[in-house]
This record gives C-alpha cells, structure tokens and sequence, in this order.
C-alpha cells in the first residue's frame, strides 16, 4: 500500500484511493462540494483543491490518485485564497430567495462560504434566472437559481437509481441542469425516487411536500413499513408530527437510497382513518350468533390481547369443524422478510394449510 504525507502525517492507502479519500481516513477535512463518496468523482466544483510537492499549480483530491511518496498540502494561505474565488464564483450565479431556510438539510455552499468569510449577501445573484417550482412533479420542489451545476443530482440519478433523467443543458453560463429533453421530469422517466434531493448540496432540488415546514425537533432512524427489503429512514418529527423523512447514511441495506414510497408515503401515519386500536364486531364480543344478512353489526374498540384471543379461537373452530383447508392466510409486502417467514410456519404448521399467498404477487 502506497505511503504519502499529507499535512506532515504519513498515511497509508489503499492502492487506488484518491488524495481526498486519504484525507478523510485520516480525519482531514479538505472541502468539496460535487464530491460525494457514493458517486463517481467529478472534479467540478475545484474547491477540494490541494497543493502537491513538485506541481506547478493546485490540483483536485477528490480525482487525483494517491501515489507513493506523494507530499501534500490540504489547507494554506493561497488555497484559502482559491477557495474564496471559488465560492465567490459560484455565488455570483446564486440566487436563494428565502421561503425555504431551514427547511431541509444543510446548505453545504453557505456553510463552506461562512467557513472562508465569503460576504454571501454581497456575493450572490441579485435576480432569479429561473421559475420556479414550474415542474408538476407532486413530490420535487425545484428551484434551479440555487443550482450551482455541480452534477451531484445528474450522477446520483444515474448511477444510484439509474433512470438517467437528468442532464446538463446549453454552454457557458447558460448551463443549466433539465430533465430529459428539458420536459417534465415525469415525462423524462422520473420514478420521483428522491436521490437527487438528497444529494443535492445546496437546496436547488427539495421536498415538496415539506416546503416551508422548518427544521425538525428531532430525528428518529426506523424501518420502511412499505416492503420486506428493511430500508432504513429517518422520520424527521416537529410538533409530534413527521415533517418529512430523509435518508440515513448509515443505513445496512439501502444507504441513501430510498423508493417514492418510502421517501413520501408517510402522510398515512397521522391520517384520521388510520385505526390506532384493534376492532372487534360486537356480536363476537357478546358471544352471540353471527347475524345473517349484509349487516355484521358494529365494530367495538378492544385490546389487543382481547383481539387476538377471539382470532385465535375462530381460527381454532373453523379448523376443528371444516378443516385446515377451509382457512387462507394472507401476508403483506408492509411485514418483514422475518414475519412473512413467520405467517408461512404459522399457516403450514399451526393451522395445517397451504392456503397462504402474498398481496405483492397478486
């Protein structure tokens, strides 16, 4: 493994890392901003510059390949100097008209212009160049005045969903990203999974379903209820109310990654339908005969322990007086692998059957 010094630390590497790469092993912040470990590198954005012993002039980490004996310098006067111009520039093209602070996650432009002491108010766009929230996507909020084209959404979409909607468009400082042919990102093939919003630093691309809801009280890590998959969310709670929900890093199964359901789907959990306790008809909680007829009587609010008593004993009855095959079972894509697991032992074994199928494979 190839050995390099970076700020007087010598650090060992796998071979084929980058410098930047090295750097983070190390715990050396060097900053980017189209840098992304789950994406291809782009050297775009120049602000992971670093000064290389023996170069005539700075070159991007997050591209260049760790070689033995190699002497690097992540933070000094001229970088700091470059970096300023750097984020200078891309502010001179960034207009953020402020209905949105706080709404989502970090803006990772203003926090590395803060870093440097870039003024922001005197660097940025005085006029919006674009419309915004013009695409009909029910999910993505777009506002491409923010947008400081460095490419994260187009990879992210690509190569972690791979649906290809979106590009660069035009030349120079027309450039702009678009969905497909510059159409509708329904149209492009959008399966409104996200990715781009969650890679997206600076805001241009957000939850349009929690626009203007403000930062959350608390965050908390759980399971997608939609599949057997086990994606990882996060729930990010205000009020005792999820506000909108983000992807966890961390996540063993899924990462970033999250589908439309698991990104959005989340407005069932305090919709005013949704049962909270168990329902029992109120002839089986008096014991009496079934009526006949369409009318079942009315549903009563019970415990679970007295719901799950009363479904066993039917489950036992109808198997005693017509046999195991009188009784189906079916799952849910909403339980784990290890449930649906369970409700398979349960119909073969407890009640006897092969009567037992899954809502996803209907």
């Amino acid at each position: 493994m190839p050995k390099i010094t970076i700020n007087d630390q010598v650090i060992e590497v796998e071979q084929g890392k980058t410098v930047l790469e090295a750097a983070q092993q190390a715990g050396i912040t060097i900053p980017t901003l189209c840098y992304h470990k789950d994406l291809s590198p782009y050297g775009g954005c120049r602000l992971c510059m670093v000064e290389l012993q023996g170069a005539r002039l700075p070159m991007a980490s997050c591209t260049l390949p760790a070689t033995e004996g190699m002497v690097v310098q992540t933070e000094t006067p001229k970088l700091a100097d470059s970096r300023r111009t750097v984020l200078q520039l891309l502010l001179s093209a960034y207009y953020d008209r402020g209905d949105n602070a706080d709404d989502g996650p970090a803006n990772e432009l203003i926090h590395w212009a803060e870093f440097y002491g870039v003024d922001i108010a005197k660097a940025s766009a005085k006029e919006p160049r674009y419309e915004i929230n013009a695409d009909p996507n029910p999910f993505i909020y777009i506002d491409m005045n923010k947008c400081i084209l460095c490419g994260r959404c187009i990879r992210a979409c690509a190569e972690v969903q791979g649906r290809f909607v979106w590009g660069l468009s035009e030349r120079g400082y027309e450039s702009t990203v678009v969905a497909g042919l510059d159409e509708p990102m329904l149209d492009a093939r959008c399966e409104s999974c996200g990715a781009c919003v969650a890679y997206c630093p600076t805001g241009a691309l957000e939850n349009k379903l929690s626009i203007g809801m403000g930062k959350a009280d608390e965050v908390v890590s759980t399971t997608c209820p939609y599949c057997g998959v086990g994606c990882t969310v996060d729930l990010n709670i205000k009020d005792g109310e999820i506000i909108r929900v983000t992807s966890n890093p961390e996540g063993a199964v899924n990462g970033m990654r999250m589908c439309v359901k698991g990104r959005y789907g989340y407005d069932f959990v305090h919709h005013y339908d949704r049962l909270s306790k168990p329902l029992v008809r109120e002839y089986l909680l008096n014991g009496t005969p079934r009526p006949k007829g369409a009318d079942r009587g009315k549903w009563i609010e019970v415990d679970w322990e007295t719901a799950l008593t009363i479904t066993a004993k039917k489950i036992a009855e109808l198997r005693d007086s017509f046999g195991s095959d009188s009784i189906g079972v079916l799952t849910s894509a909403k339980c784990t692998n290890e449930e649906n697991y369970l409700m398979n032992k349960f119909a073969r074994q407890v009640v006897g059957t092969n009567n037992i199928d899954h809502c996803a494979r209907l």
